[in-house]
C-alpha cells in the first residue's frame, strides 16, 4: 500500500482542502443532507483507516480515494453510493476491515460495490508467477462480469485507473509500462465503449506522455504555438455564428477546443502525415437548450443550426457526420460538420443539445439518468444490448483466457455500420462484416444454410463486404452446412464462433488435414518438417500453445492460409539471426533485474532481438519482454503488439536502455515516406544525398508520380535516431519535397 509515517499539519490541511472540494461537487449530485451525511461518514471512516499511510509520491494515501471519488462525481456523474464506494474502495484490501464491516456500517449495495473493486484490485496486483499467464485476462473477465451485475463497479474502477495514471510518474518504470499497456489495451477501449470521452482522452494523453515523451512534447509545443497564432481567428470565426443563432432565438453556448495530443499523434501515424497537414485541429462546440426536450425537437434544432452556419461558411460535404439520426453504439449523439473560415482554416463544428452533451461528457451514467427521467430514445438499448452480449462471451467454456482478452478487446474497439433487411428494418453490424456475418446476426440457422445474398437487389457472394445503407437479403438452401473456408472471410465474433463450434466437432479431422497440408507445403519449398521449423511457424503465426495440434487445426480449418508460408519462415529466421552477439549486461552489480542496457559487448545470459513488428532503433522509447529462453525481445513502447503483450504478461516486462555510444558496425532498417512535387532530377538529388553525403545504405526505393505530385518511401539503414533526424531534416530541404515522415515497415 505505502509507507507509514506521522502526518504533519500541512498533510491535514491538504486532506481537508481536497475533501472540501469533493463535498462541494457531491452536493450537486445528492438529493438531500442525509446522503451528504453518509459521504461524510465514509470519509471519516476511510480517513481513520488510512491514517499515517503515504503513497509512493509521499502524499497521504487518503488523497487517492478522495481523488477517485471526485472523478466519479465530476467526470462520470454518479451518485452518493458510488462516491461512498470510491472513498472506501481500498479499505478492505489494505486494512483489517472486512466487507461485512462495511455492510453493517454502509449497507449492502455499498459493500457489494467495494467487494467488486477489491476483487479486481487483488487480481491486478497479484505477483504470483504461477498465475501470471492468464492473470490479466482473468482480471478483465471479472471486470466484465460486473457489467452484468452492477456497471458502477466498472465505472469506479475506471476512475481509480485514471487517478493511478495521473500519478504514474512515481511508479517504478517496469510497473509503469505494465499499467500503461493495460490501460491502452483494456481500460481506454472500455471507457470509449461506455461513452466516457473525457476519461478516455486524459488516459490517452498520459499514455503518450510516458510512452513517447519526445513526440508528446513536440506536439504539445506545436499546439500551444498554433493556439497563440490562431486564437483570434477562431474568435472571429465564432462571432458571426453567435450573432446568427441569437437572431434566430436559440438559447445556447459555444465552446472552443483543440484536438488532444494523442488524437493528433494517432492521426499523424495512421495517415502518415505531418502536424501541419492536420486540417481539423480546431473544433467549435455549439450546445443548445430546449424548453421542452423531445427527440423530434432536438433533431429539428440540430438541422436548423446546421442550415444557419452553412449559410455563413462553406462546408466540406464528405466530413458531415450525422450521429443524431444514427447514434454511435456507445450512445454518442451529435451533428458534426467541417467549415472553412474566411481566413482559410478548416474548423470542425459539433452541434449538440444539452442532453446530448451530458451523454457525450459522462457516458452511460448520463444515458441512464435521462432514461430514468422518461426521455424517449429508440436507440437507448444499444448500450444495454452490448452489456448483455458480454455474458454470452464470458460463459463460453471453449474460450481460453488469453483468447477471451483478445476477443473482448476487438469487440470494444470495433465500429459499426447500419444496414437494412429486405423489409426495411435497420440493423447495426460491425464495420467490415460480410453478407454471411449478417446472415448469422439474423439467426444461426440462416447462417448455416446460407448459399448467397442479394445486396441492393444484386446477387453477390457470401464474402461480400457490407457498406452503410446496404439492403441485404440472404438466400438459403436446406442441404447447406458451414464450410472451413468461411473462416477466411467471416468478421464478427458471433459468426466465427458458430462456425468454429461446428468445425470443432471435426477437430481431429481438421488436425490431420492441416498437418498433411503443412508438411506438403514445407517439402515443396525445401524446408524440413522437424520441431525447429514447426516452432518457428507457431511463433510466426502467433499460435501460443504448448502443442502443434492447434497450429495444424487452424490450418486445416482454414483460419491460417499457407500462401505466406515462405515469408513467415523467412521473417522468423531473419529475426533469429539478428540476435547475433547482442546481449544485456547488468547496469551495475546490484542493479534490478528489470534494468538492462543494450550493448555490443559484455557478459550476460540475456540476448536480445529487435521486434520485427515495429523495428525500434537506438534512441527510440522501448520496452522489452523476457522470454523463456532468456532472450529479450525489444519493441517500441507504442507498438500495438507490445501493449497487447504487456497487458497479458506484466511480469515479463524489462526496461532496456540504448547504449549512448554509437556503434559504427551496427545499423537498423527504417522507412521514410516522402511526398512532394515532381521535377526533373529530384530522384537523383534524393539518392545522391542519402548515399554519398550521408553514406547511408538504401535497401529499397519506391516512388510513384501522378499529375505532378510524387508519393513513395525509402527503406534504409541508420545507426540511431540522431542519424535519422539529421537525414530527415536534410531531405526536407531538397526542392520539391513537402514532407518526410518515418513510417512502419
Amino acid at each position: 500500500m505505502g509507507k507509514v509515517s506521522e502526518f504533519n499539519q500541512q498533510d491535514y490541511e491538504v486532506i481537508a482542502r481536497d475533501y472540501a472540494d469533493l463535498k462541494e461537487a457531491a452536493r450537486k449530485r445528492c438529493n438531500d443532507e442525509s446522503e451528504l451525511d453518509i459521504i461524510q461518514k465514509a470519509f471519516d471512516f476511510a480517513n481513520e483507516a488510512h491514517k499515517g499511510i503515504r503513497r509512493r509520491s509521499g502524499e497521504p494515501y487518503i488523497l487517492h480515494p478522495i481523488a477517485v471519488a471526485k472523478i466519479v462525481v465530476s467526470n462520470i456523474g454518479l451518485g452518493y453510493k458510488s462516491i461512498v464506494a470510491a472513498l472506501l474502495h481500498d479499505v478492505v484490501e489494505d486494512t483489517d476491515y472486512t466487507v461485512d464491516d462495511l455492510r453493517n456500517l454502509f449497507g449492502d449495495k455499498v459493500a457489494t460495490l467495494v467487494e467488486g473493486l477489491t476483487k479486481i484490485k487483488t487480481v491486478l496486483d497479484n505477483e504470483d508467477k504461477a498465475q501470471q499467464k492468464s492473470m490479466q485476462a482473468e482480471n478483465f473477465k471479472r471486470i466484465l462480469l460486473t457489467l452484468n451485475d452492477d456497471v458502477r463497479v466498472v465505472l469506479i474502477k475506471l476512475a481509480d485507473r485514471l487517478h493511478n495514471c495521473r500519478t504514474i510518474e512515481f511508479m517504478p518504470e517496469h510497473k509503469r509500462d505494465k499499467i500503461l499497456s493495460e490501460t491502452m489495451f483494456i481500460f481506454i477501449p472500455l471507457a470509449h465503449r461506455l461513452g466516457l470521452y473525457s476519461v478516455k482522452s486524459e488516459m490517452e494523453d498520459i499514455w503518450l506522455r510516458f510512452k513517447e515523451p519526445k513526440a508528446f512534447n513536440e506536439i504539445t509545443a506545436n499546439i500551444n504555438r498554433n493556439i497563440h497564432n490562431k486564437d483570434q481567428e477562431i474568435n472571429d470565426f465564432i462571432a458571426p455564428i453567435d450573432e446568427a443563432l441569437k437572431a434566430a432565438g436559440f438559447d445556447f453556448e459555444i465552446k472552443k477546443r483543440v484536438k488532444t495530443p494523442y488524437s493528433i499523434w494517432n492521426k499523424m501515424n495512421t495517415k502518415n502525415i505531418a502536424f501541419d497537414q492536420i486540417y481539423d485541429l480546431y473544433a467549435v462546440r455549439i450546445i443548445f437548450d430546449l424548453a421542452q426536450e423531445t427527440k423530434e425537437k432536438e433533431r429539428e434544432q440540430c438541422y436548423h443550426i446546421f442550415s444557419i452556419i452553412t449559410g455563413i461558411y462553406r462546408y466540406k460535404s464528405d466530413r458531415v457526420r450525422d450521429w443524431v439520426n444514427y447514434p454511435k453504439n456507445n450512445g454518442y449523439e451529435a451533428l458534426h460538420c467541417t467549415l472553412m473560415s474566411h481566413t482559410g482554416i478548416w474548423v470542425e463544428v459539433q452541434i449538440r443539445s444539452r442532453r446530448m452533451n451530458e451523454i457525450a461528457e459522462k457516458g452511460i451514467a448520463a444515458h441512464w439518468a435521462y432514461k430514468k427521467d422518461g426521455f424517449a430514445d429508440e436507440n437507448e438499448s444499444e448500450m444495454d444490448k452490448w452489456i448483455s452480449k458480454v455474458k454470452d462471451i464470458l460463459v463460453n467454456p471453449d474460450v481460453n483466457a488469453l483468447d477471451l482478452l483478445d476477443m473482448i478487446h476487438n469487440d470494444l474497439i470495433k465500429t459499426d455500420i447500419m444496414v437494412f433487411t429486405p423489409k426495411g428494418e435497420q440493423r447495426s453490424i460491425e464495420k467490415g462484416a460480410t453478407a454471411l456475418d449478417f446472415a448469422y446476426s439474423i439467426h444461426t440457422h440462416i447462417g448455416n444454410k446460407a448459399i448467397a445474398a442479394k445486396v441492393n437487389l444484386r446477387l453477390v457472394s457470401l464474402s461480400y463486404v457490407l457498406k452503410t445503407g446496404d439492403q441485404v437479403e440472404i438466400i438459403t438452401a436446406e442441404n447447406e452446412s458451414p464450410k472451413r473456408e468461411w473462416l477466411q472471410f467471416l468478421k464478427t465474433r458471433k459468426a466465427r464462433g458458430i462456425v468454429m463450434d461446428y468445425l470443432r466437432s471435426e477437430r481431429h479431422e481438421s488436425i490431420r488435414i492441416g498437418k498433411k497440408m503443412l508438411f506438403e507445403q514445407l517439402e515443396a519449398i525445401g524446408y524440413n518438417t522437424g520441431d525447429k521449423t514447426i516452432n518457428m511457424l507457431m511463433e510466426g503465426y502467433e499460435v501460443f500453445d504448448s502443442k502443434p495440434d492447434e497450429l495444424y487445426f487452424r490450418i486445416g480449418a482454414g483460419i491460417i492460409k499457407l500462401n505466406t508460408l515462405k515469408d513467415v519462415l523467412s521473417k522468423v529466421r531473419e529475426q533469429k539471426k539478428r540476435e547475433s552477439s547482442w546481449i544485456f549486461p547488468w547496469l551495475r552489480p546490484k542493479a534490478r533485474k528489470d534494468k538492462f542496457v543494450i550493448k555490443e559487448d559484455g557478459a550476460s545470459d540475456h540476448r536480445y532481438v529487435i521486434a520485427s513488428c515495429c523495428n525500434p532503433i537506438p534512441g527510440d522509447s522501448v520496452v522489452g519482454f523476457l522470454g523463456s529462453d532468456n532472450t529479450v525481445t525489444v519493441h517500441k513502447r507504442t507498438c500495438d503488439i507490445a501493449n497487447n503483450l504487456a497487458s497479458k504478461f506484466g511480469d515479463k516486462i524489462v526496461i532496456p536502455e540504448w547504449e549512448h555510444a554509437k556503434s559504427q558496425n551496427l545499423s537498423y532498417l527504417v522507412r521514410l515516406s516522402l511526398k512532394g512535387f515532381d521535377r526533373i532530377g529530384i530522384i537523383n538529388d534524393i539518392t545522391r544525398y542519402i548515399s554519398f553525403v550521408m553514406s547511408v545504405n538504401i535497401r529499397k526505393f519506391s516512388l510513384s508520380t501522378e499529375n505532378g505530385v510524387f508519393d513513395g518511401h525509402i527503406d534504409l539503414y541508420v545507426h540511431d535516431m540522431g542519424d535519422l533526424e539529421k537525414l530527415t531534416k536534410k531531405l526536407q530541404k531538397i526542392e520539391g519535397i513537402q514532407s518526410v515522415i518515418r513510417t512502419e515497415l
